[in-house]
């Protein structure tokens, strides 16, 4: 049974998500602010962590920024605030996806499974096959066991960061246009005014070339990004 832990200072909303996991087989922990959440969080084996942005004590993006210190698991971040700014702030900080309060607890549930999927896929046990191992300039991506080093050091990614490198990384020198990257990975819908792509791209880049030391991925003005042979 897939453990989620639940971080939210609205009790009603945390007890309406709670119910609809359950009803799905999920065993639901609970948290009403930050501090909390961290604590449980190395207590028990979590397998997904819906966070809510505004709390007291310790809030939702400082939480994410804490977990993604040492954590790989799917963080599903939850706000009453529409900016833009908001939601890039959140994956910035290294959330895999982003809910508008009020949502609909159907559609939360949906994107709850393809986390849980994608992340399921990633950390699953290779049983004794050999670990299939991309390299490209001193970056060594490891799909079997989702893990990125770069000159041996490791480096941690979420979930949909890993994704965009291993498709740039996979297919050098070809340029990718935001909207295939998001059809790719995230497997939905691309808008116009869709920036999530350019926020996780810039959130690689901050992760793989402070200890690069040089720029890895490249953005084509106009046209997409590509990393080159």
């Amino acid at each position: 049974m897939r453990n989620i832990l639940v971080v939210d200072d609205d009790r009603e909303i945390a007890q309406l998500i709670s119910l609809y996991l359950t009803n799905e087989g999920f065993h639901v922990l609970h948290a009403h602010n930050g501090r909390a959440a961290l604590e449980l969080l190395e207590a028990e084996a979590v397998d997904l962590l819906i966070l809510d942005v505004m709390m007291p004590e310790v809030d939702g993006i400082e939480v994410c920024r804490k977990v993604r210190e040492t954590k790989t698991l799917p963080i599903l971040m939850l706000s009453a605030k529409t900016e833009d700014m908001d939601k890039i702030l959140g994956l910035m900080t290294g959330a895999d996806d982003y809910m508008i309060k009020p949502f609909n607890p159907l559609e939360l549930i949906a994107r709850v499974k393809s986390l849980l999927r994608r992340s399921f896929l990633y950390n699953h046990d290779a049983n004794g096959q050999t670990d299939e191992i991309l390299k490209i300039h001193d970056v060594a991506i490891n799909r079997t066991a989702h893990s990125v080093t770069v000159n041996d050091s490791p480096v941690v990614l979420t979930s949909r960061e890993f994704d965009i490198l291993y498709l740039l990384a996979s297919n050098p020198g070809r340029v990718f246009a935001a909207e295939e990257i998001f059809q790719r990975v995230w497997k939905e819908k691309y808008y116009a005014s869709n920036n999530t792509v350019m926020v996780h791209i810039s959130n690689l880049r901050d992760k793989l070339e402070k200890q690069l030391g040089y720029k890895l991925i490249q953005t084509i003005w106009g046209v997409g990004y590509k990393i080159d042979a």
